[in-house]
């Protein structure tokens, strides 16, 4: 396994499970240390206690990304155990409530904003005010193939991923000059646990809409995440990189 990422550090929400836990693991395998977050501590402390068993460095904090002030307190508490923050993955998100646009409670509108797009704007903000302090640091925020596109009865989820997007390339423009990047990765349907409450004809469904004819894996996503947040991705700033076995082109 390359290891391009020693002695960096690296910080990982919703890394608990799914794709947050395969970006955090494939951090791990490369060389860097990293913090892992999550609401749900005891998986968190699984994925921390199985990237040690490899020898790798992880600590687990657990973070509702929602609250403004617990996402401050987690890259603190990042610089605070690794010295300093070279990247970061804010992955953490919902699907949230499914209904039309004129049926969807505001309580739920809220919540998937909250959750799926202002948490991205928190953990932006108090992880660039540690990057420019640096002089150097690479961000990658997780979208959607919805980031691009709509679907009826998501239609919180699908605004919100749009302005993941939005807010990525506005602030790679804004921080290119100071050796920050930033920038979007758009998941097709990935088999997580997010997917877990979908029938099997629900499933056989959003495999038919990717042209590859399948679902994709974690793994495959956290290829793409770690490499922009390498070196070797130096001159890749403010772009929108979709993984979503053809579902776009169609």
């Amino acid at each position: 396994m390359n290891k391009d990422l020693q002695g960096k550090v690296a910080l990982v929400t919703g890394a608990a499970s799914g794709i947050g836990q395969a970006v955090a693991l494939l951090y791990g395998q490369r060389g860097a240390r990293v913090m892992v977050s999550d609401i749900d501590e005891t998986q968190g402390q699984q994925v921390v206690a199985e990237m040690q068993a490899a020898g790798g460095n992880a600590q687990f904090y657990r973070a509702d990304v929602g609250d403004p002030a617990q996402c401050r307190q987690l890259v603190q508490a990042t610089v605070a155990a690794f010295g300093k923050l070279d990247m970061a993955c804010n992955n953490a998100g919902i699907t949230g409530e499914m209904s039309l646009t004129a049926d969807m409670s505001l309580e739920g509108w809220q919540r998937i904003i909250n959750v799926n797009l202002n948490s991205v704007f928190f953990c932006v903000k108090y992880e660039l005010e540690v990057m420019l302090k640096q002089g150097h640091g690479a961000i990658v925020n997780m979208s959607s193939i919805l980031g691009q596109v709509g679907t009826p009865t998501l239609a919180g989820y699908v605004t919100a991923k749009h302005g993941v997007i939005g807010l990525t390339q506005t602030a790679a423009i804004e921080y290119a000059a100071q050796g920050i990047r930033l920038n979007a990765v758009g998941p097709g349907y990935i088999d997580t646990p997010l997917l877990k409450d979908f029938s099997p004809e629900t499933k056989a469904g959003l495999v038919a809409l990717h042209p590859i004819g399948r679902l994709g894996k974690s793994e495959e996503v956290a290829e793409l995440v770690v490499w922009l947040s390498s070196d070797q991705a130096s001159f890749v700033t403010g772009a929108y990189y979709p993984v979503d076995g053809g579902y776009l082109a169609r």
